[in-house]
């Protein structure tokens, strides 16, 4: 996963750490602005009510009145001004303020009180500078924010890097694992005691056991493959010795044939899984080979081998491992499919198709498995075929490849 990935966990906590950022700019923001405000509309006030009191002094006395000063009738008078000296007299005072704002530049603080004529005596300070300072204020909140995310995001990226490193590490072992390479550990980064270096030691602990496991699980094939190779060889002496026209004899040497394909397999699938198998390459023309192989397997008539002309080519490789596979596929096809059975050789590839019911859903998502035919339709059988097939193709390095064509029956494609 990329460096700049969006979906990536590093971006999701930087994000999260934005959006952890912003939320405190904000609080604090409102925070000041409503302090600032505060005092603001106070030292209007203030400012107002000083300025009134000095005009009324200067008009009782002199009959003057200072600029920003006026005597208004109270029809004259800004409603909401009225109504707020109206309350504070009510409640024993002789002064109303009211702070007019008409955007975007009229920010005006009103005091008015009443004097003995009737008339009101109006006041009135200019707070633009005031709301001014106060867009700066917030213009400046915003632009220190979008600086501090500007290097909070990357910096909380590049301390997620670590942390994301040792999770992509963690990720590729465990895919490592399920390919095939139980010797694969996670391993402890450093002196990290965190989440993730108990994740690690826990995928390691089932790594270790899962291997524990499967080699206990080889073992165990291979050693009952091998006790029964020696009872086994004397059925095969004894049943060779059993007249040929009896109906029973010839019934127990199929048997034993097939007991003693069923141990080999074993041995071969628990050589396999060992990983002591070693391709022994030669040149071979793969489509002369491949004909030879299944004239030599006596599959019938419903078996042909189609060379197209010109892609008869040799290839390196291990003629008894690709001998071994053609025969699993073809008797595969023959046991568990139906004919004709095709079998195309073109350059290094070679495809086997039958025209049965095809490969089961099983076999096609998760491979050929030990003991399971995967299909009651497509015959009876110990599954072995197609894992010994798959088995030698991965010795030679060959890709095995198991498909349904589009109109019916299995197809089965060795790339060599």
């Amino acid at each position: 996963m990329g460096f700049f990935n969006p979906r990536a966990l590093r971006w999701k906590i930087a994000a999260l750490t934005a959006l952890a950022c912003c939320a405190v700019a904000v609080v604090i923001a409102l925070l000041v602005r409503d302090a600032n405000r505060d005092r603001m509309d106070r030292v209007g006030r203030e400012r107002a009510a000083t300025q009134l009191e000095t005009a009324k002094e200067r008009y009782q006395r002199q009959g003057k009145r200072l600029p920003g000063v006026d005597i208004r009738t109270p029809d004259e008078t800004p409603a909401p001004l009225l109504r707020d000296l109206a309350e504070q007299r009510r409640r024993g005072g002789d002064t109303g303020i009211w702070y007019q704002v008409d955007k975007p530049d009229v920010h005006w603080m009103w005091a008015a009180t009443a004097v003995d004529d009737g008339r009101i005596l109006t006041a009135r300070t200019d707070m633009f500078f005031e709301e001014r300072s106060l867009q700066l204020q917030d213009r400046s909140i915003v632009t220190s924010v979008l600086v501090a995310l500007a290097v909070v995001v990357p910096l909380a990226a590049l301390a997620m890097e670590p942390v994301v490193r040792r999770l992509g590490h963690g990720a590729r072992t465990a895919r490592a694992i399920a390919d095939g390479d139980l010797d694969a550990r996670i391993g402890s980064p450093g002196r990290a005691r965190d989440e993730v270096t108990e994740m690690s030691a826990a995928v390691d602990e089932m790594a270790a056991a899962l291997q524990r496991r499967l080699e206990n699980e080889r073992r165990f094939t291979a050693d009952v493959a091998h006790e029964l190779r020696t009872p086994l060889m004397g059925l095969v002496t004894t049943a060779g010795l059993l007249p040929e026209d009896d109906e029973v004899a010839l019934l127990l040497r199929d048997r034993v044939r097939a007991l003693n394909a069923l141990v080999e397999d074993l041995l071969e699938v628990s050589r396999l899984d060992a990983g002591v198998e070693r391709a022994d390459r030669d040149a071979v023309p793969l489509g002369e080979f491949v004909t030879d192989v299944v004239r030599r397997l006596e599959a019938g008539p419903g078996v042909t081998v189609t060379v197209p002309a010109g892609d008869d080519v040799r290839v390196e490789t291990d003629p008894r491992r690709v001998e071994r596979i053609v025969v699993n596929l073809v008797v595969n096809a023959q046991r568990h499919g139906a004919e004709p059975v095709r079998i195309t050789v073109t350059g290094n590839r070679i495809t086997v198709r039958d025209h049965g019911s095809g490969f089961p859903a099983a076999l096609l998502d998760e491979g050929p498995q030990r003991f399971r035919t995967g299909a009651s339709e497509r015959g009876r059988g110990h599954g072995l075929g197609l894992t010994v097939a798959q088995g030698q193709a991965g010795v030679l390095g060959a890709r095995l490849a198991f498909a349904n064509a589009p109109d019916g029956g299995a197809v089965a494609t060795l790339d060599l």
